[in-house]
């Protein structure tokens, strides 16, 4: 196995959703986690950005009128309810410490996956990357979802495991609780 070197001109840092309405204090799906490790992602883009890599950013959306919501309706009552997430709103914003600087691309995805009928992918293609960064929130969902449709399309992928966060899932007596078996519980 080759080791895993990141060529900066070649390397996008994907900032998964980390928007008000996840990362805010009070916010519909506040997500402690992600606002705890703001200051480590904020180093990390930093020096992403010193050194020539590209940053990108998600924002998951949906349209007021929730004509994309798919199974979003079923899924989270509060996407359903139009309470978070909404097209528009001060709720979807990037989280103002972590704002895009100029140039800056924000990248609207309806679903987990940043490349599910978006043009993360075209982008991309056109600045010549080959290997992407992930880091935001939520691990086990958006995260995860972009990494593996990255890996799909051959990006090479690097995952932050310390800038990316998730919700604080209950303890079910089993122990602390698994991403895998955290998502299969919640459906």
């Amino acid at each position: 196995m080759r080791p895993f070197v990141i060529d900066p001109a070649r390397t996008a840092m994907i900032v998964v959703d980390m928007q008000n309405d996840f990362v805010a204090k009070g916010a519909p799906m506040e997500t402690p986690a992600a606002r705890a490790m703001v200051p480590m992602l904020r180093t990390s883009l930093d020096s992403c950005r010193q050194n020539g890599v590209r940053v990108i950013y998600t924002a998951h959306v949906h349209r007021p009128d929730g004509s994309d919501l798919g199974n979003f309706k079923e899924l989270d009552s509060r996407i359903a309810g139009h309470k978070a997430l909404v097209d528009g709103t001060e709720g979807v914003d990037i989280y103002p410490e972590l704002a895009p600087m100029a140039g800056e691309h924000v990248i609207k995805k309806h679903r987990y996956s940043a490349f599910f009928n978006t043009d993360l992918d075209t982008i991309l293609d056109e600045w010549g990357i080959d290997t992407v960064i992930i880091c935001g929130t939520t691990t086990e969902n958006c995260c995860l979802s972009t990494a593996r449709d990255a890996l799909f399309r051959n990006y090479r992928v690097a995952f932050l495991s310390d800038a990316t966060a998730t919700y604080d899932y209950p303890d079910l007596a089993t122990g602390r609780c698994r991403m895998q078996m955290c998502t299969m519980q919640r459906w």
